[in-house]
């Protein structure tokens, strides 16, 4: 598992890289952006309705509810927005961290079409929504235990982003016809965890999106070059 948090570091040691800086700051003022807007539109709508049925002080205590919520809002939808917008810029992060460490592999990878890419994404977002709304009945079930309710999320999100994760990387080289992820499942995991964790400390988790995503691309990388070696030496078994 040590490969794991090699490839985190190695995520961590590129934030400064200009390609993966720019996709950094750029995914970093739309998420940011997304829960600022959505404050300012529940903001102007608390406003209305106190207005409309002549509550007193209806601006202080609707900014004060505008942004309760939508701080409780970034709490628990942060890693599907931050996700989402990731999934618009996942490419270039591919796209760099190959480019600096494994530049064979970039020039063999392939851009995935605009409609595939989007499918993708869309089934990324459906799964994360779906196992966690599965996942939200135990959690509630647990929440007498103190601390039984966020391992639920932890483990149903660390499965979530191992995947989603690695899948950037492994799209890009797996072909018309995806065969199996070839990062094994407990390494997905691990990653998925880490990344999870870090997505619960307070201004860390603005990059944890960004250095999952450069994490995942070295996992994959290992991972299909472990592949490759061992196909060299069955095929050249066979020949002696």
């Amino acid at each position: 598992m040590m490969s794991v948090f090699k490839a985190l570091g190695l995520a961590v040691s590129q934030l400064t890289h200009g390609p993966v800086l720019k996709v950094l700051l750029k995914s970093v003022a739309i998420t940011v952006g997304v829960f600022i807007l959505f404050g300012a539109l529940l903001y102007w709508g608390l406003v209305e309705v106190f207005a409309a049925y002549g509550l007193e002080g209806g601006g202080f205590v609707g900014a004060a509810a505008a942004v309760l919520v939508a701080g409780l809002s970034f709490w628990f939808l942060f890693r599907l927005v931050a996700l989402a917008v990731l999934q618009f810029f996942a490419d270039e992060i591919v796209v760099a961290v190959e480019a600096r460490h494994y530049p064979e592999a970039a020039r063999m990878a392939r851009k995935l079409p605009f409609r595939r890419d989007l499918a993708n994404s869309v089934k990324g977002i459906g799964r994360t929504v779906a196992l966690n709304l599965l996942a939200l009945p135990v959690a509630v079930a647990l929440v007498v235990t103190g601390i039984g309710s966020a391992a639920v999320f932890l483990v149903v999100n660390a499965w979530l982003l191992g995947r989603e994760l690695t899948d950037m990387a492994w799209l890009r080289h797996c072909g018309s016809e995806p065969a199996e992820n070839p990062v094994s499942w407990q390494k997905r995991a691990l990653l998925g965890a880490a990344v999870a964790v870090i997505m619960l400390i307070p201004f860390a988790n603005l990059l944890a999106p960004v250095i999952g995503a450069a994490a995942g691309t070295h996992l994959t990388q290992s991972a299909l070059s472990l592949r490759d070696e061992k196909a060299l030496h069955l095929h050249g078994q066979r020949d002696a």
